[in-house]
């Protein structure tokens, strides 16, 4: 019994799989195609698409603005992030239930409610629309996808090294920098990842955010399909994928080493 079980599993599995990759099977075609409207399967090949996304001033721009937003939230995020895991997990008291519920607040509560506060509370600051804004909000959406890989870094971390370190005469900031963070290295790095691509493919939160001046990527893809339906804009959505793609091969692969040097 248990062995047909397992093969509708498996069958399952692929199908919702193959549904939920089926529109980039799509659109990654379309992004090549030769038409001047969206046609499926294309006629021909050209690249033409992507020359145009790249030479469009507001294409590039909107590029440029989500690869740099997304980089300071990765070095704001990272550090925000590990420093709230280290406290959950090596914290004392019962403030670590309220705050542990509030660090995972993001990824609990729906993105339009958190929209629509961000942008309530920007609006009176002057950051609707501005570059600090949006590294502010996409920083407190990032930080849950790292604190969650490193405080399960943290968890299995064998705090015997640090005591051995410190027997050696090795104080607390040389025993965090030789001995604690190599060794979280791989946990920190995924939540890394993680945190540039929840910036890179953010679209709720940045679209209350947005302005005539300062658009992201997602943003600017939204409002061209509401605008004008070419090509151009199967182009923008395969850079999104082929850049999230990538990005999540890579934090495979280190999860993969580290569970290969666990064992």
């Amino acid at each position: 019994m248990k062995e047909p079980r397992r093969i509708s599993l498996k069958v399952f599995c692929v199908l919702v799989a193959f549904l939920l990759v089926a529109p980039v099977l799509v659109v990654v075609p379309m992004a090549f195609t030769s038409a001047r409207t969206f046609q499926f399967p294309p006629p021909g090949f050209s690249t033409q698409w992507f020359r145009q996304l790249f030479s469009d001033p507001d294409w590039t721009e909107s590029f440029v603005l989500s690869f740099q937003v997304a980089l300071v939230v990765v070095v704001l995020a990272t550090t925000l992030g590990t420093l709230g895991a280290f406290a959950l997990v090596r914290g004392r008291g019962r403030w670590r239930g309220p705050v542990s519920a509030f660090l995972m607040a993001p990824m609990i509560v729906p993105g339009v409610v958190i929209a629509i506060g961000v942008y309530y509370v920007f609006l009176k600051w002057h950051l609707a629309g501005s570059f600090g804004g949006y590294v502010i909000a996409h920083t407190a959406l990032a930080i849950p996808m790292v604190v969650i890989p490193v405080r399960a870094s943290l968890q299995g971390f064998d705090r015997q090294l640090e005591r051995a370190a410190a027997s050696l005469g090795a104080g607390p900031v040389v025993t965090f920098f030789r001995v604690t963070l190599p060794l979280l290295a791989p946990g920190i790095l995924t939540g890394a990842l993680f945190a540039f691509l929840v910036s890179w493919d953010e679209a709720i939160v940045s679209l209350f955010l947005a302005s005539p001046f300062a658009r992201t990527l997602p943003v600017q893809l939204y409002q061209s399909v509401t605008s004008s339906l070419t090509p151009t804009i199967a182009a923008a959505s395969t850079l999104i994928i082929a850049v999230s793609t990538t990005l999540l091969i890579v934090a495979g692969i280190i999860a993969a080493r580290k569970e290969g040097n666990n064992v």
